[in-house]
């Protein structure tokens, strides 16, 4: 199976981690429900209106004037792993490590100089369907942050020390994933969730693949991906909208949208409940995720489900509290199993026709079966019935997490940028707020009931796992309602 986890690994996104106190009085609680039930007010009031430019050819130009002396630059693209075949699979990734190691008219080290004595950071993230490349800068920088930004996209030299030395770089890190077992079992749960399709695909790539990936496969891909349709420049911190949308015509307005080969197209994903298990019994604690298949980013359900997964909520052992955790599953992780289970997290991994929503938890051998099917149980009683107390501690992590995305002028760009992408504008606070507090326990148990009831689930499992239930069993406890033991 090692051959297995060097072909699935990166990336996942993360889940609500927020918990509420237990002792909260039947009077508070009333009133936090009296007053999610009218439409709120942005509790940051000093969130700025987003503004928002689309040039001729396409590319869309978003800001958000923090008034902060520094500013954060992105350029997202809707490109990532899904976007590769069999045979490039990792390209998307092998780019972010090349990209600025020099262009046409710049040495990597011209680039380390210049960002180094500005003070700038430099940032990518690559992910399955998205990718984004991001300088932080001093607001009086930015003009030059858009132009950098523009020369590596446009015009990167791609040499070949550069790329010898991004492949080092990737193959140490596809190392340093290998031995973090919550990136292996993520990467088989999606594995096992979309077999055959595109995002089964993990971010890194398998080794071989990363061993022969060419110039030509990265060049290719570049050309093929950046085009301005696909693409948004967002910035957010001190920055003149106007001074931006020029700034991008100037450096970005001559990109077209033609295509020297066929352009690259999104092949339909299909979910497949089935298992993915890599019994290792050398490990100390066995790593296991669970989940089904949820609707995409931009539908109704998003909402209930977000609140659903804080609802369900994370815990770790190393964290305070017993019986006064609010959470029943975190006092039961914490109080039974003889300190068997270490931690589990609720999380909603979203794409943009579908989404995994489930649970990650760790925990030794004598202790999986047990948790598993507590797990379970608190998923099936999510689906008949919500706890006015508990959809309000789950309305506050959810909006505690929410807002503080927006912590920091590279937060804010990047929650601008992936709304622009994603939504196709940027949702205001407020609105957001408001979806959130209209949700009801009816509201919210019908909303879980349809992805969970009676639906076929994808699990996987890494370390000690002798003792986690069948697949059959697992799957027949999806439409099971009763005690926790069955």
């Amino acid at each position: 199976m090692l051959a297995l986890r060097h072909r699935l690994s990166s990336l996942c996104l993360k889940a609500v981690r927020q918990h509420g106190i237990r002792g909260i009085s039947r009077t508070a609680t009333a009133a936090a429900s009296a007053a999610s039930a009218a439409k709120p007010k942005p509790a940051f009031v000093r969130v700025p209106e987003a503004q928002v430019t689309t040039m001729d050819n396409g590319l869309r130009v978003a800001s958000e004037d923090w008034n902060t002396p520094t500013c954060t630059v992105s350029v997202w693209v809707e490109a990532g792993s899904r976007y590769e075949t069999e045979e490039t699979n990792g390209v998307a990734h092998f780019l972010e490590h090349v990209l600025f190691k020099g262009t046409k008219s710049r040495s990597q080290l011209d680039i380390e100089k210049d960002i180094e004595s500005r003070g700038a950071e430099v940032t990518a993230r690559t992910t399955r369907e998205l990718t984004s490349y991001s300088v932080r800068c001093f607001s009086k920088d930015v003009p030059w942050a858009v132009e950098l930004l523009a020369d590596v996209v446009r015009n990167a030299s791609f040499n070949d020390e550069a790329i010898e030395s991004g492949r080092v770089e990737i193959l140490r890190q596809m190392q340093e994933a290998e031995n973090d077992p919550r990136t292996v079992v993520m990467d088989y749960l999606h594995s096992a969730a979309y077999q055959g399709t595109p995002l089964s695909r993990p971010v890194l790539g398998p080794i071989d693949s990363v061993r022969s990936i060419s110039k030509t496969d990265i060049q290719h891909y570049a050309e093929d991906n950046f085009k301005p349709h696909r693409m948004v420049v967002a910035a957010a911190g001190a920055v003149a909208h106007s001074e931006l949308a020029d700034l991008c015509k100037r450096h970005f307005g001559s990109l077209t949208n033609d295509y020297a080969r066929l352009a690259p197209t999104m092949k339909p994903i299909r979910f497949t409940g089935s298992s993915l298990l890599d019994r290792d019994d050398h490990l100390p604690f066995a790593h296991v995720a669970i989940a089904v298949e949820g609707p995409g980013w931009a539908d109704d359900d998003i909402i209930p489900l977000s609140l659903a997964s804080a609802y369900i909520g994370s815990w770790d052992r190393a964290q305070s509290g017993g019986n006064n955790i609010a959470s029943r599953l975190a006092r039961q992780a914490h109080d039974a199993f003889n300190g068997g289970v270490l931690s589990y997290d609720s999380f909603l991994t979203s794409y943009r026709e579908t989404s995994l929503w489930g649970m990650h938890f760790v925990a030794n051998q004598e202790s999986v079966n047990f948790f598993s099917k507590d797990f379970q149980t608190d998923w099936m009683e999510l689906s008949q019935d919500v706890r006015e107390f508990d959809l309000v501690r789950a309305k506050n992590a959810t909006l505690t997490n929410m807002y503080s995305r927006l912590a920091g002028t590279q937060a804010a760009c990047d929650e601008l940028g992936r709304n622009i992408i994603c939504y196709g504008r940027r949702i205001p606070m407020a609105e957001l707020e408001d979806r959130i507090a209209r949700v009801r326990p009816a509201e919210l148990s019908q909303a879980a009931q349809r992805y969970i009831y009676d639906r076929c689930p994808v699990v996987a499992g890494f370390g000690p796992i002798e003792g986690l239930p069948d697949y059959n069993r697992i799957r027949g406890k999806m439409w099971f309602y009763g005690c926790r033991n069955g």
